[in-house]
């Protein structure tokens, strides 16, 4: 199927780009998040017609996140779990911890922007977690976990 992007999305387009996308991707992923829109001669016609628009929309979603960027780049989170005498936690930290502990101070940050790479935190220590407040927008956030017995 063939479809508009409204929006950029990762290792997909650009703003604009018509792309070939798998039928089931662009029924339930893309089409309802309003990410895309099918392509027809009245969808193009609208589009072309808010373009401005909507490049000033993302626009101002970059600069947010770029703003938001400066003030959350290099900042460390402390998270207390209860932990063995080895070192080991008795569960795990997760990205929604590290998001709930990131909004307690005050940044908007989702569950979904959390990126966990080697996944869930297991054991005490610091981690280096990438947090993508937009798809060009990443920065670096230190999570402290801190044992308790």
């Amino acid at each position: 199927m063939d479809v508009i992007l409204m929006d950029k999305v990762a290792n997909l387009g650009n703003l604009g780009d018509v792309v070939k996308v798998k039928d089931g991707y662009a029924r339930n992923f893309l089409i309802p998040r309003k990410m895309a829109k099918r392509v027809t001669p009245a969808n193009l016609a609208e589009f072309e017609a808010r373009r401005a628009e909507l490049e000033k929309a993302a626009a101002e979603k970059l600069s947010a996140a770029q703003a938001l960027a400066t003030k959350l780049d290099g900042m460390m989170v402390q998270i207390t779990r209860k932990a063995g005498v080895d070192g080991r936690l008795f569960g795990s930290v997760s990205n929604i911890d590290v998001s709930e502990a990131l909004q307690a101070q005050g940044f908007a940050v989702e569950r979904s922007m959390v990126r966990m790479p080697e996944g869930p935190i297991k054991t005490i220590g610091d981690v280096q977690l990438q947090v993508a407040l937009h798809t060009d927008v990443i920065v670096t956030v230190t999570a402290s976990v801190l044992g308790e017995q």
